[in-house]
Parts: structure tokens; sequence; C-alpha cells
């Protein structure tokens, strides 16, 4: 059965098949089965042997194709590219999948790897104002960044801005990091907690250090973040060819990058999240959400 369109954009789709895409092959999933995601399973990503045999997987509950985090270490990543939507799914937690196309990017070790999972009628028909003219650019709830804020985002993410990076992408240690800024290790440090600092304060989940392991993944959470968001792009690499200086010498200038009036397939746009709250929800999948 199929509901009546939700204001907010929502309805309910009784579709039987979702396709999932990993390196150019898709993978069909029908009503009823449930697909995984890992090294050993439906879809086997690689041998990592940082990567859950069985990491996320994806079912049909309530008219609705749900994914949800079966492992016990890694997160993941849900963004529409489109609206510029965007998710943390942490271990045992499950999301509603309600776009046309849904990028999904996860850390195993030092590698990060993308899915897109396509739904052939779109679940989500975004507001009316939320809709951008073809022409026109929009900026969504700017996040400020100096340059060797912008910098040091750019240098843990060049492996997969870079021509031929993306999927298997590996994702350098903090040392790494700082050589390739010509940084030493303490200022490298500061900035990347002022940069994870920022950005949870506008509500980006997972970034913060407080914990053994949240220390260990922000790193990865952040990367995975900035460029399914289009926070960077493969236009900034040139920063890391000349390293802006210290904080106090770049005051005036402060970054606040635009959306895309297009976005882009890959690296995917919208710098900027935009939350699905509950009460947009219909009131069968805010429960089922919230299990």
């Amino acid at each position: 059965m199929t509901s009546q369109p939700m204001s907010s954009g929502l309805k309910a789709t009784g579709q039987d098949q979702i396709w999932v895409e990993f390196q150019g092959t898709r993978h069909g999933v029908t009503a009823g089965a449930t697909f995984g995601i890992g090294r050993d399973t439906d879809l086997s990503v690689d041998d990592n042997p940082y990567l859950h045999r069985h990491l996320l997987s994806l079912d049909q509950e309530a008219n609705y194709w749900w994914i949800t985090n079966v492992g016990s270490r890694i997160s993941a990543t849900v963004t529409d590219s489109a609206s510029g939507m965007q998710a943390w799914l942490p271990p045992g937690s499950r999301l509603p999948l309600v776009f046309a196309a849904t990028r999904v990017m996860f850390t195993a070790g030092p590698t990060t790897y993308e899915v897109l999972i396509h739904q052939p009628t779109p679940v989500w028909r975004p507001p009316a104002d939320a809709l951008r003219t073809q022409g026109e650019t929009t900026t969504i709830s700017a996040v400020p960044l100096t340059l060797s804020q912008r910098a040091l985002i750019v240098a843990l993410a060049e492996n997969m801005l870079a021509p031929g990076g993306g999927l298997g992408a590996k994702l350098p240690s903090n040392r790494e990091a700082a050589r390739r800024l010509g940084w030493t290790l303490t200022r490298y440090n500061r900035k990347l907690d002022n940069v994870c600092e920022k950005l949870d304060r506008i509500g980006v989940e997972g970034v913060r250090g407080d914990s053994g392991a949240l220390a260990t993944h922000r790193r990865a959470r952040l990367v995975e973040y900035a460029v399914s968001t289009g926070l960077v792009t493969a236009e900034d690499l040139p920063l890391l060819g000349d390293p802006p200086a210290d904080e106090s010498e770049e005051a005036d200038f402060v970054i606040v990058p635009e959306v895309p009036a297009h976005p882009t397939p890959s690296p995917m746009s919208g710098p900027y999240s935009r939350r699905l709250t509950t009460h947009q929800l219909p009131k069968g999948l805010v429960n089922n959400a919230r299990r």
C-alpha cells in the first residue's frame, strides 16, 4: 500500500527493488531479502582486515528501505548530493533510505570506501524552497574556514580528491599530513582540534575526540564529511603546493564556500548538512528510526 505524499516531501513507497553500486557494478536488492555490505558478505568491497565482515545491512520494512550499521567499530556517512542532506550512521543505528541516489562512505583502517544506493522511485521530494534555480548559486549554513584550516582538511583528503582517487583511497596518518603541510605535529594537532570543534559546533557528529573511539576515528569522519558534502574539492588541492601562513597572519581571509548550482556525481557537492528531523517523517517511520 502506498500512502499519500506528506507535506514535508516524504511519501511511503512499496517499490520492490533498489540497486547498490560499487566500482561500476550494480547489485539488485529485492524486497524480503537482506543485503550485506562488508568484507565477506553479499557485497564484499575489499579483503581489508580492518573492515568488518558484515558492516552494513539493507532491507525493507513498513514500505521503506533501511540501511543499518551492524558493525561494532566503524561508522558511515550517508549523503544525498542533490539536496545536501547528510547523516552520520554509528554502529547499532539505522536510517531510512529516502533519496533517489544515496552515497555511503566508510573508513576501515587507512582506507575509505564509497557505495552508491539507487532507488527507482525517489521517496524524498525536496520542498520548493530547497530547489536550486539553474544558473544561480546559494550558500547554506556556511562554515567559515581559514586558509590553514582548509589546507589541513585537503591534506587529509588529498588521496580522495586527486585524479584517480576516490574508491579505496588511503587516509594519511597525522604525522604524514603534518609533514605534507610542512607543519610541526603540535601545530597540526592544534588546528585539527579547531576544525573539529568548529564542525561539532554546527552539529556535525563524530568529529569530537572526547573518548578513545571518537579520537581514533575523527579524522576519517572529518574526511568523509568534507568530501561527501563538498566542503573541500579538487579545486582546493593547490593549497598544498603553498601551505598558508598561521591563523594570526590570515585572520582577514576567512573562506565561506558556496553550494554549486548543479552537484556533480563525485566528489559529492553541497558543502553543508541539512538535517531530516523526526517531525518531518511519518509517524511509523519515526518509531522505526528510534529503535
